[in-house]
């Protein structure tokens, strides 16, 4: 692709980026985009969270993938509403497929909305959504060496989650190393190092979240 066209693709996002934010501010819905490669575990990070969250927020998802509904309805199978978005083989969620997401939700009634983006460790970190928080998620059977491979997606993001961290024994992952070349990238990244497995570290996380929620409102 052209650069100039990309451009162009970028800048048009960017402007149905910043609706959505004024949108979810208006509404007082906070919003985090989660991106990780395939496999790595975002919709179980998602349960799990739902799981902490339910009786004390209001939470909704949007489910992206290139096809099938399976993710979303393991969502609603939890008991929140949930919009799939099947990109038909685009490798990433923009703007406004968002857009057109939210006209499915009432977001007088979210107060958390929790967007998985499509697998890929690539093209997601480029398209802003509106979002207040962007995650990623790295998982310890992927190798730690995804910051000098996808220096981006560790720049953009201000929250870095470890899944799979039961697994640490079984890998070669070095936890320290990621950590720093995560951190020489992004000095303000936030680090979390779970199992959806086990249910390790999620609480962790999730009393975080809920700070960052009650701060933001």
């Amino acid at each position: 692709m052209e650069i100039k066209v990309l451009q162009k693709i970028l800048e048009a996002n960017e402007a149905i980026a910043r609706e959505n934010a004024r949108l979810f501010k208006d509404k007082g819905v906070f919003v985090i985009n989660i991106m990780s490669s395939p496999g790595a575990g975002k919709t179980s990070f998602i349960l799990r969270t739902l799981e902490k969250l339910k009786n004390d927020f209001k939470v909704a998802v949007i489910e992206g993938d290139i096809a099938s509904k399976v993710d979303a309805e393991k969502i609603r199978e939890q008991g929140a509403p949930a919009v799939q978005i099947n990109t038909g083989g685009a490798c990433h969620l923009d703007a406004n497929m968002i857009k057109n997401a939210l006209n499915l939700l009432n977001l007088d009634d979210i107060d958390l909305l929790i967007i998985e983006n499509v697998g890929n460790l690539v093209c997601p970190a480029e398209f802003n959504l509106g979002e207040d928080l962007k995650l990623m998620i790295l998982s310890t059977p992927e190798g730690d060496d995804k910051p000098l491979k996808y220096p981006q997606m560790f720049t953009l993001c201000s929250v870095l989650v470890l899944n799979k961290i039961d697994l640490l024994n079984q890998t070669n992952f070095n936890v320290q190393k990621v950590r720093e070349s995560a951190t020489k990238l992004n000095a303000n990244l936030q680090i979390f190092e779970v199992s959806c497995t086990t249910g390790q570290g999620i609480n962790t996380w999730v009393t975080w979240l809920k700070n960052k929620f009650l701060v933001t409102r």
